[in-house]
């Protein structure tokens, strides 16, 4: 039986995965083929992917394979947990992708758990395996937060569920912010201030193990993805501390340069407004159109005014008795005044 997978959102601008149900179960959760497939058809489309997760967790390798597939995406992708993110779920989370928690959300993390029957050899092997497992996933906990593997292994490998909740997570490191508490604070790694404050807080906050770790973990992030060496990242993090410099100064700027045109547009907007009046009330004493009319061509004055124009200007206007005298006559006088006055000077003479 073959079933569609609805966890993809596409938009105009930015992707959107769901990570809604156990991992892997290929039934009702969400499964590592199906994560990774679309994953790779929303690179070659969108350069942002959002993944928001709400799982209890499930196959622990299946879950490794999501987080290696987001872990080495291009995209540029950003982790949301909104409402669980628990055991393997919680481990995609680390996938070295910005990730943010809401408020009412939690993190849970415990030991690995399976089962197995057999002899005691079987039952010895299953035992090792868990073991590995273990190992793997302290060293993933520890590479997001900077705590030390054995430290991680101690606290949260003892046989009991760790639920953090967001603030506990944010300050333990394994979230880097709370989405519905600090939107306006959050970080956007396109913006570079935020990239370099970032970088800064994570070296000063969550050292990493030796130089070689930091600089593998600058290269997951795209503005260092082309760097060869630690000499090229460090001239990346440089510029980036000039544009940060900078960041204010050309913010006020910018603020002041749109003062000034909404002053430029409402000085056109007026002047353009009191010129729509004039000819409106030009064309009703000239009886081009009536009163009533006025609102009806104002409005397709203020649409299109050039064109508007020219039309209310081509309407004939009402003949005045004033259109009938001859203009180069200084006393106005008409035709027949003229005759009159001719009749009388034969008669009577020339005054």
């Amino acid at each position: 039986m073959n079933k569609r997978f609805f966890n993809m959102i596409p938009s105009p601008d930015v992707a959107c995965i769901l990570l809604y149900g156990e991992v892997g179960d290929k039934w009702d959760g969400v499964t590592d083929a199906d994560i990774v497939r679309e994953l790779r058809d929303y690179e070659s489309l969108y350069g942002k992917i959002d993944v928001r997760i709400n799982s209890i967790g499930g196959s622990v390798y299946a879950g490794i394979a999501i987080f290696n597939a987001l872990r080495e995406s291009k995209a540029d992708i950003t982790i949301y947990v909104d409402g669980v993110a628990a055991s393997i779920a919680s481990v995609i989370a680390m996938c070295g992708k910005p990730v943010y928690m809401s408020q009412y959300a939690r993190l849970m993390i415990h030991n690995v758990q399976g089962g197995c029957w057999g002899n005691k050899e079987e039952l010895k092997q299953t035992m090792e395996h868990i073991e590995q497992l273990e190992e793997t996933l302290a060293d993933i906990y520890s590479s997001k937060t900077g705590t030390d593997r054995e430290e991680i292994k101690k606290t949260y490998f003892d046989g009991k569920d760790h639920w953090l909740t967001a603030k506990e997570a944010k300050d333990m490191g394994f979230v880097d912010g709370i989405y519905d508490v600090e939107e306006a604070e959050r970080q956007d790694v396109e913006s570079p201030d935020n990239v370099y404050k970032l970088f800064m807080n994570r070296m000063n906050n969550n050292p990493l193990n030796n130089d070689k770790q930091m600089f593998e973990e600058l290269k997951k992030r795209p503005l260092f993805a082309n760097c060869a060496d630690s000499a090229s990242a460090l001239a990346v993090i440089g510029t980036l501390e000039n544009k940060a410099g900078k960041h204010d100064t050309l913010k006020a700027e910018n603020d002041t340069l749109r003062q000034k045109l909404k002053g430029f547009e409402d000085a056109a907007a007026d002047a353009r407004k009191k010129e729509i009046d004039t000819m409106l009330e030009n064309a009703v004493k000239e009886e081009r159109i009536r009163p009533a009319d006025k609102d009806t061509y104002r409005a397709l004055l203020e649409k299109d005014f050039e064109n508007a124009s020219k039309i209310l200007e081509g309407l004939p206007r009402k003949k005045m008795i004033s259109d009938g005298l001859d203009k180069n006559d200084p006393e106005n006088k008409g035709t027949w005044e003229k005759e009159q006055e001719n009749i009388r000077e034969r008669r009577y003479g020339k005054k």
